[in-house]
C-alpha cells in the first residue's frame, strides 16, 4: 500500500463514520464530512496533506500524488 491509497482509505473511512454518527447521534457530525471533503479538495490543488506527512513517518511508499 502506498500513501495515496492510504489517504483515500482514511478519507473514505472518516466520511462513512461521520455519516453514521450524523444519522445515529447528531447531525452536527456532518461538519466532519465537510472538513474531510474540503481537505481532499485543497490537497488536490496544493499537493499538501497533513495525513500524508504522518503516513510518510510510518515508512509507507510514496505514491504519485504525495511525494
Amino acid at each position: 500500500m502506498n500513501i495515496d491509497r492510504a489517504i483515500f482509505a482514511f478519507a473514505g473511512t472518516m466520511i462513512l463514520a461521520s455519516l453514521a454518527l450524523a444519522h445515529f447521534v447528531s447531525p452536527l457530525w456532518l461538519w466532519l464530512t465537510a472538513f474531510v471533503g474540503l481537505n481532499l479538495l485543497q490537497s488536490s490543488v496544493t499537493g499538501f496533506c497533513p495525513a500524508a506527512i504522518v503516513l510518510r513517518k510510518f515508512r509507507l511508499a510514496p505514491g504519485c500524488a504525495f511525494k
